[in-house]
């Protein structure tokens, strides 16, 4: 009998993976799987753990394609991982033309393979430009004067005959 996996990413701990949950849920998955971690590469205990389970026929539901991954070449490949040698299929929810279970044939797949590059470029693209504004933040910060990294400790009374 195949199974139905949620997937479910957010970046850190602070971060709020509510709004997926309850997409997920929608879908009735069997279970779900989630990560706090970055999507800049696959190395996520979760989902490397979602990877061991699939079995072919089974399915993976994602939100976005984002919470997927944010690296282009990484998630082309994982898609390729999951479908083509798991045997596995793909739904991501936002984006209905990439649910694998439908429209096998030649334009159905070339029609979600167009899709699935433009969206895993996008979400690259959101990455780079979040990089982009944290940097630019902290140097706006820095002009300000604000000072990043932990206060220095105070120096002992007798410093100097130590030192």
């Amino acid at each position: 009998m195949s199974k139905i996996y949620g997937y479910a990413r957010v970046s850190s701990k602070d971060q709020n993976y509510d709004r997926q949950i309850i997409a997920l849920n929608q879908f009735s998955v069997d279970s779900i799987f989630i990560d706090y971690q970055s999507g800049q590469n696959f190395n996520r205990p979760q989902y490397k753990k979602l990877l061991r389970k699939l079995k072919p026929n089974d399915v993976l539901v994602v939100k976005s394609i984002d919470r997927l991954g944010r690296n282009y070449v990484e998630i082309l490949e994982q898609w390729r991982v999951i479908t083509k040698e798991k045997n596995a299929a793909i739904v991501v929810l936002d984006t209905p033309i990439l649910d694998t279970r439908r429209d096998k044939d030649i334009l159905g797949t070339l029609v979600s393979d167009l899709v699935l590059q433009i969206m895993s470029a996008f979400a690259q693209i959101e990455r780079d430009f979040i990089r982009q504004r944290q940097a630019e933040g902290i140097a706006a910060a820095k002009a300000r004067g604000v000072k990043f990294g932990r206060q220095p400790l105070p120096r002992p009374d007798n410093y100097l005959e130590v030192y």
